[in-house]
């Protein structure tokens, strides 16, 4: 289903996209639920299914706590909750609470999650749609708009709590903290980061130790029926995954200070990346491999050369959440596997 080509996530990169005039086509996140799609040997197929906690979590409400908007949120039920992002989604049913989760937007592709209502044109809230769902908590990140439509519902009288948008393995255990925090139940939250560090700590040791040169990969955010192509910088989300994997991110070294900036040939042949980043409909919309290679620069790079693309699904790429463990599971096994 073809959505904007702009991720929600990445606030400059819209600006960048709307400055380009760009047309609208597929992005991270689709209405449907999708596994990745490796492209090279050792790559995982992540499955597109979150792993509650077991038993049954107890909301202790009501409860206060502090929005990343400077506002004081006070909960009194999490019967109704509607999570406007899907890496709130995926938090909020690993936790135990899918039961409660009445809507989603377009990016929670998620098994658990596929029937809810979307309450998103686009990557924009409707107020309307969420209102008419009755919630009686909305979660929202800094990067969720229009401000227009999250300040409609809050005029409602609905609790909405803000988080900072998450950018590298540190936001993990505090976006599920602030959550569970929001929902009353703190004990399932600790629990539910300790098991997150438990697995990220074992996917890392995944590394080999004393590899005398570190791989470089290039982060693109690839839409190609819409002509967006973008590489990743310093703060594109992914640096930190790719140095968790013992990799060099390349636009960050190359001081790319932006999240996203346009592709040059130029950018590419600085970068010399040996691995490219893509998300699965990123390289999907460029036609695969071949696709990927015929993009001016990509070629001529070590990656291009040898065909190394790594790939992980767009809707779970940069969640920073429960599942963060398997997609730096997967970046190692196609950085190093066999026939990596």
């Amino acid at each position: 289903m073809p959505t904007p080509a702009t991720p929600p996530r990445f606030p400059r990169l819209a600006a960048v996209v709307v400055a380009l005039a760009l047309a609208v086509t597929g992005c991270a996140g689709t209405d449907a639920p999708a596994g990745s799609s490796p492209a090279r040997p050792g790559a995982a197929v992540l499955p597109d299914r979150v792993e509650p906690l077991a038993g049954t979590a107890r909301p202790a409400l009501p409860v206060t706590v502090p929005s990343a908007d400077g506002t004081q949120v006070t909960v009194t039920s999490a019967d109704r909750i509607i999570p406007l992002t899907g890496s709130l989604n995926e938090i909020v049913q690993t936790l135990g609470l899918g039961g409660q989760v009445v809507a989603r937007d377009i990016t929670a592709t998620f098994e658990q999650a596929a029937s809810l209502p979307v309450v998103t044109r686009g990557h924009d809230v409707s107020a309307e749609s969420v209102l008419s769902l009755r919630p009686t908590l909305v979660l929202a990140e800094t990067t969720t708009g229009p401000a227009e439509a999250v300040r409609q519902i809050r005029d409602a009288g609905i609790p909405v709590l803000v988080l900072a948008a998450a950018t590298s393995l540190e936001d993990v255990p505090k976006r599920i903290g602030a959550v569970a925090a929001a929902l009353g139940v703190r004990e399932a939250g600790t629990q539910l980061s300790g098991r997150t560090a438990d697995r990220i700590a074992a996917a890392r040791k995944g590394v080999p130790a004393g590899t005398a040169k570190k791989p470089r990969v290039a982060f693109l955010y690839l839409r190609g029926t819409a002509s967006v192509y973008l590489l990743g910088g310093s703060d594109s989300g992914a640096a930190s995954l790719l140095e968790a994997a013992g990799a060099v991110d390349t636009g960050k070294e190359s001081g790319l200070g932006k999240d996203f900036t346009p592709l040059t040939s130029e950018a590419l042949a600085a970068a010399a990346p040996d691995a490219i980043l893509v998300m699965t409909k990123g390289l999907e919309s460029v036609g695969g491999v071949d696709g990927l290679v015929k993009i001016p620069g990509v070629a001529q790079t070590p990656a291009g050369m040898d065909r190394r693309v790594l790939t992980v699904d767009d809707g779970v790429l940069l969640n920073y959440g429960p599942r963060t463990d398997q997609v730096l599971s997967s970046l190692v096994a196609q950085l190093y596997g066999k026939g990596a």
